[in-house]
This record gives structure tokens, sequence and C-alpha cells, in this order.
């Protein structure tokens, strides 16, 4: 996509802008006049979550929207068909996304509603989201019943030479010994047979074992913990702040991502207001310069004043170049944003509303009441607090029910109840409340802390606002002055009344006077989107620009 800057209808440069009658074009290098029709779609990725799909009407609501050329039954195949995507940015893949087709021509509320879609950032914030919704729900289950299975089969084959020798010495030993205990001695009797040899005599010295076989066995149990003394609702709870505090972030880098894109939307709009001023400025100059080449060959005028004409147009134009790149820098700030392969076309124009704000006591409430950073404050004090919880647990008793059977035709099995009780050791009891109650007190002075900021930083861009929308409305007077100078110094030029040179200082000075006017604008909508982010209502914004009663030209239009 290359740049151009187009010239508007001359009735609307005259009345809309000031300028003068001659339709010129401003473009830079090889780059093509484009006309404001021109509505090629742009294929951009949206990364989704691929689990939360059900989830996502109101995205694909915004993506029907902006794709009209679409069926929405072509829409719906589009995304229910979730692939593998290239990033036009940086080029790298990305899973789970589908094709969005939008045009280069873009309002605010447009690019708003694409932001969120193909933000990579909001993306990884849902899926930190997701992740920490699914560790809670994993720890709501810690205290259901743990049902257990057990299957066991072996083989197994013996084969050992058993060394009996000592066994047998033993055992003739101890059965001499017991004969002659229990037979007195009688010198008449014959002698008696070794009872110890005759029974050694039976007793191998070794003997070799050899078995094998296979077993095989099953077993169903049961644990189940009937008391944790809070302990689960505890680290639940705790989980669940966790995820209060994830979505506080998200909602936080959601709005700034919003006010980025504010920043650099206008920031945008006002670039090409001075590309096209400045370029009106380098045509008005070419007259005065063809004038002056006219009035020097007639001799109605030195040439040291042909020589300040050429040198001011010299000078316009190298401005006109440096404007027109300053633009498309601008419209490339605001595509890479909004991660398309095309030139973005901003279509929403500078505003300004005459009406006064609100008092500022108004948006001191909103901020107070919808600022993330304030939920964020919220969520770490309940964290806090279930840590205390958790550690009040510290010597209360675990009590357990538990069962074990085995699944045999004469099956054996247990069953009870058990409870147990930390006596010594682990971490330190009183350390860990005194640890939990700092934090909690942490959590409620740096609520004060952070209430207080917001408060002021409310204050000064209400202030801001205020400051911009004086300066925009003073600076009108000095654009019709600039403008009805310029228009005189041009006539008595060609009436020989004025010179090359003043019609040039009257032009720098409408161009000035135009161009600050412009700024002021600018500003005023930079401070409102300010505003509205410190009250945490960003997305606020729209209805101001939607009642503002000053909309300043805008090149493209839908």
């Amino acid at each position: 996509m290359k740049f151009t800057l187009s010239a508007l209808p001359t009735a609307m440069m005259t009345v809309a802008l000031m300028s003068g009658p001659v339709v010129t074009y401003a473009s830079t290098g090889s780059d093509n006049i484009e006309s404001p029709d021109d509505m090629t779609p742009v294929t951009v990725t949206k990364i989704v979550d691929a689990d939360n799909q059900i989830n996502n009407q109101t995205a694909q609501t915004a993506q029907i929207a902006m794709a009209p050329s679409h069926t929405l039954a072509e829409t719906h195949a589009e995304q229910s068909a979730l692939n593998t995507l290239i990033d036009p940015v940086t080029h790298k893949a990305v899973d789970n996304s589908y094709p969005l087709e939008v045009s280069s021509f873009l309002s605010l509320e447009q690019a708003q509603k694409l932001l969120v879609q193909v933000s990579p950032k909001m993306a990884a914030n849902q899926a930190a989201i997701a992740a920490s919704e699914y560790q809670t729900d994993a720890l709501r289950t810690i205290d259901n019943p743990l049902v257990f299975a057990r299957v066991s089969a072996s083989a197994y084959h013996l084969d050992e030479d058993i060394d009996l020798s000592s066994l047998r010495n033993g055992i003739v030993n101890e059965v001499n010994n017991t004969v002659d205990n229990a037979v007195p001695p009688i010198a008449d009797l014959p002698d008696l047979p070794n009872f110890g040899e005759l029974v050694g005599e039976r007793i191998p010295d070794s003997y070799n074992v050899k078995r094998s076989g296979s077993t095989t066995g099953a077993g169903l149990g049961v644990v189940w913990p009937i008391y944790t003394a809070g302990r689960t609702d505890a680290l639940t709870g705790a989980s669940d702040a966790r995820t209060q505090e994830a979505v506080a972030d998200s909602i936080l880098d959601k709005n700034e991502l919003y006010n980025t894109l504010i920043e650099r939307y206008f920031k945008a709009q006002l670039a090409i207001i001075a590309a096209y001023l400045r370029e009106d400025a380098y045509d008005t100059l070419q007259q005065t310069d063809h004038m002056a080449e006219r009035l020097f060959e007639e001799g109605f005028i030195s040439r040291v004043d042909r020589l300040e004409a050429q040198s001011a147009l010299a000078d316009a134009k190298s401005e006109s170049v440096n404007a027109n790149n300053d633009a498309r820098l601008a419209m490339i700030a605001l595509q890479r944003l909004l991660r398309t392969d095309y030139r973005i076309k901003p279509t929403t124009p500078l505003f300004v509303s005459s009406r006064p704000l609100p008092d500022v006591s108004y948006f001191q409430d909103l901020a107070l009441n919808n600022h993330p950073g304030l939920q964020k404050v919220v969520a770490k004090r309940a964290q806090a607090q279930q840590l205390h919880a958790l550690s009040d647990t510290g010597y209360k008793p675990t009590v357990l029910l538990y069962g074990y059977g085995q699944l045999e035709k004469d099956p054996s099995w247990v069953a009870g109840i058990s409870a147990s009780w930390k006596l010594w050791g682990g971490l330190d009891k009183t350390a860990s409340l005194a640890s939990s109650n700092a934090q909690i007190r942490q959590a409620d002075l740096s609520e004060i802390e952070v209430s207080d900021n917001l408060l002021l930083l409310v204050e000064k861009n209400w202030h801001d606002v205020n400051n911009a929308q004086s300066r925009y409305q003073a600076l009108q007077s000095n654009v019709d002055l600039a403008a009805e100078v310029l228009r005189l110094r041009r006539l008595g030029l060609q009436e020989g009344v004025n010179t090359t040179v003043d019609v040039v200082q009257a032009q720098t000075q409408s161009l000035k006077a135009r161009t600050e006017q412009a700024q002021a604008a600018n500003s005023y909508v930079q401070s409102l989107a300010a505003l509205m982010q410190s009250c945490g209502t960003p997305l606020a914004f729209n209805a101001y620009l939607n009642a503002a009663d000053i909309q300043l030209p805008t090149l493209y239009t839908e």
C-alpha cells in the first residue's frame, strides 16, 4: 500500500479548510493517487481462545458489522474454521485464529472493535484469566473423595542352593545331648546307637530350591478428607482473588490500548491535515512566485524581491515533503497497532465541543467506582485475607475416611477414620499470621494512595481538556485574521502595493494559525481520551465524539 494525499474538491476546500481555489495533489515518491471510494478489504489475523469460542458472540457481531460483503453463514463458517495463520507484522504463526476482512477506511469505533480482536496483548490476558479460572476449578474438587484402583501382575523364578551343613550339625549335637541327658549311664546295658548320626544321615549338606510361577491381584480404595479446617476454602478463595487480579490487569491493558489507539488515530488525522495545509501553502506560493516572475519581467519589482519569492517557494516545497513523510509515518503507526498489511485511512475527524464539561467531581466519582487500578487493589486484599485464613488453620486437625478392599473370591478389606494434628515444626503460625496481617494493611494503605493519585490525575486531565477547548476557541480569531491579511496582501501584490515578502509573511502566518488550531483540536481529543481513561471508562469517549458540535475536515470518508 502506498501513501497518498489526494485533493478535496474545490468547494469543500474553500468552505472547510479555507484554502485556495486551486486543486493540488500531495504524494511521496512513486505513490499513486487513490480515490476515497477505494474499499479494498484487508486480511488480518483474529486471535481467539478455542475453548471459549462459544462465548465470543460480541466479537462475532463486531466482525459481521465490519465485513458487509459476507453473508452471516459465510462469516460463521469462517469463525468456526479455526486454523493457524501468519501474523502480517511479525510473520509468526498464530494458532486458533481466523481471518477478518477489514476495509482500509476505518472510523474510530470500527478501529476500537478491530483492536480488541487482533491485539496479542488482549489475547494473552484472556489466556491468563482462563488459566487462573481453571486453577480455581481444579482446587474446588480437592475435598472430594479420592477413589483409586490397584492392579498388579507379577511372575517369578527361583533357583538357589541352600547350605544345610550347619543346620545338620546343630541338629545332630542337639539330638545327642538330649539322649545323653534322658538315659542315665548303666554299666550292664549294651551301647545304644548314635541317634544324632542317624538323624544327620537323613539331612543333606545342601538343598536346591527351584520355584517359578505368577501372581495377580486387584483392589479398590477410597480416601475422603471430611474435615480440613477450611484450608480448601482458603485455597480456592485465594485462587479466585488471583483471577480477579488478572481481570483487573486485563482491563488496565485494554484501557491503555484504547488510549493508544486514540492517540495514533488522531495523530494520523492531524498529520494528514498538516500535510494538506503545507501543500496548500506550497500551491499558494507557486502562484505568488508566478506573479513575482511576471512583475519582475515587467520591471515592477526588484531582483531581490524575485529571489525572495523563489526562496520562499523552495522552503514551502521542502516543508510539504516533510509533512507528507510525517503523515505517512503516522498512518504506518496506526497500521501497526491494528496489525494490517494495508494502510489504514482514518475517517473520524478531529473534533472539539464548545459545551462545558460536567464538574470535576462527576469524573472523580466515576474513577473511584470504575478504575481497574482500585479493583486490582481489592483483589490483592482478598488474596491477603485468604492467606490469613489459611495460616489460621496451622494447628487444626485433618480428618480422613479411608478404605481398601481386594477384589478376590474371598476378599480382604480395611476401612477406618484417621485424624492428624501438627504438634510442632513446619511454618511458624504466628509469623504467617503476622505476614498476612501486614499484607492486608499494605492493601488498605495502597487503596488510599491509589485513590488520591486517581483524584489528582482526573483533576489534571479535566483542566487539560478545558484548557485545550479554550485554546481552540481563542485561535479561531487568529485564523480569520490571518486568512483576511493573506487575501489583502495577495491583492496588494497584484496592485504593486505589497511586496512578495509581505505575501510570504502573510502566508506563513496563515499556515501557522491554521496548524495551531488543528493542534489545539488534537490536544483536546488527547486530553479527553486521557480523562476517560483515568475514569476507567475509555469508551465513554465515543459519546463526547458523537455530541461534538465542531468537527475539523477529514481527507478520507467512508
